[in-house]
């Protein structure tokens, strides 16, 4: 889609929400807490940001952007080079963090711009009159994106606030808050990776691993490594035709694919969005990406192609 900037706000010193409309003010598809989508910057760079508007705004959607110090090109030219009325060019909303819909009660730990996700979060479990409550860690009150709009009603009583929580002193802080939440409750985090790293830790003491939910976007080193499982070349074989195709050391299925016509769509090549995941119908994959939770991987029936290799001589997919 191509969307207009119709308002820019300067959330923090270095994050800065986007409302993004239609031109004719046409209302855009809808999408569920957790979502996010595909924006490609005035510089071509595309990246993944959360949505995290009202729900009830059905023609805008909001994402909010922090301008990273080591900007590869993606948040420094949001932030540089995009003005009101500009027009940027956006994904679909695709949604990898949605909120488990029998959950009694739901924990949300955010660490900076992690909180994006969490706000669309809120937004849903406050009007449906859900039991939550969202923990924000974060350095001081003016790097604390929305601050206002979460401590104002109808959010204050179910935010609390964390300021300048030394490392050291995490896990302590985070146990304290699991232990005030109902032991069924579902966790669900996005920061940092060390610190959503503390909560799953933190969360796992008690919790089953599927009530616990956690969104990337950036891509950990381990996942796109040769560690696990060797880096050799292997064969894909496609169920619709019987073809079999060699993936060399070094290259992406994805992208062999490609030269033999087989368009698999992509967006962040780090194995991180989702966009490129397909079915796999045999074969050991050795799973590289962040995508998949821990029990998508077990099952063996699917696979990011972008980052993921094989374990076994062959995966057979079903394209």
């Amino acid at each position: 889609m191509k969307l207009i900037v119709d308002k820019l706000i300067d959330e923090t010193g270095d994050i800065r929400s986007f409302r993004l409309v239609r031109a004719d003010g046409a209302a855009l598809p809808g999408y569920e807490p957790g979502a996010h989508i595909d924006v490609t910057g005035p510089t071509g760079v595309t990246r993944q940001y959360s949505l995290c508007g009202p729900p009830d705004d059905a023609c805008g959607y909001t994402i909010a952007v922090k301008k990273e110090a080591a900007s590869r090109g993606g948040s420094s030219a949001l932030h540089e080079a995009v003005t009101e009325g500009m027009e940027l060019e956006i994904g679909a909303p695709r949604n990898l963090f949605a909120l488990h819909a029998d959950a009694p009660e739901h924990v949300l730990f955010g660490a900076g711009i992690g909180v994006t996700p969490l706000l669309s979060m809120a937004y849903k479990l406050w009007a449906g009159q859900s039991k939550f409550t969202l923990h924000y860690f974060v350095r001081a009150r003016e790097h604390a994106a929305f601050a206002d709009l979460l401590d104002a009603a109808p959010f204050a009583a179910h935010v609390r606030f964390h300021y300048a929580v030394q490392p050291s002193d995490m896990a302590h802080y985070l146990n304290a808050c699991l232990d005030a939440a109902a032991g069924d409750a579902h966790v669900y985090t996005c920061g940092p990776a060390p610190f959503m790293d503390a909560v799953v830790q933190c969360a796992a003491r008690n919790r089953a691993e599927d009530a616990i939910h956690l969104e990337h976007f950036q891509a950990a080193p381990a996942s796109t490594s040769a560690a696990s499982g060797g880096d050799g070349a292997f064969d894909v074989k496609l169920a619709s035709s019987g073809k079999v195709v060699r993936i060399p050391v070094g290259i992406p299925i994805v992208d062999i694919l490609a030269q033999e016509g087989i368009a698999i769509d992509t967006s962040c090549r780090e194995g991180i969005c989702g966009t490129c995941v397909v079915p796999l119908l045999e074969g050991e994959p050795d799973h590289r990406d962040n995508c998949l939770s821990k029990k998508e991987k077990a099952a063996n029936d699917q696979i990011c192609t972008c980052v993921s290799r094989a374990k076994s001589g062959l995966l057979v997919l079903d394209l």
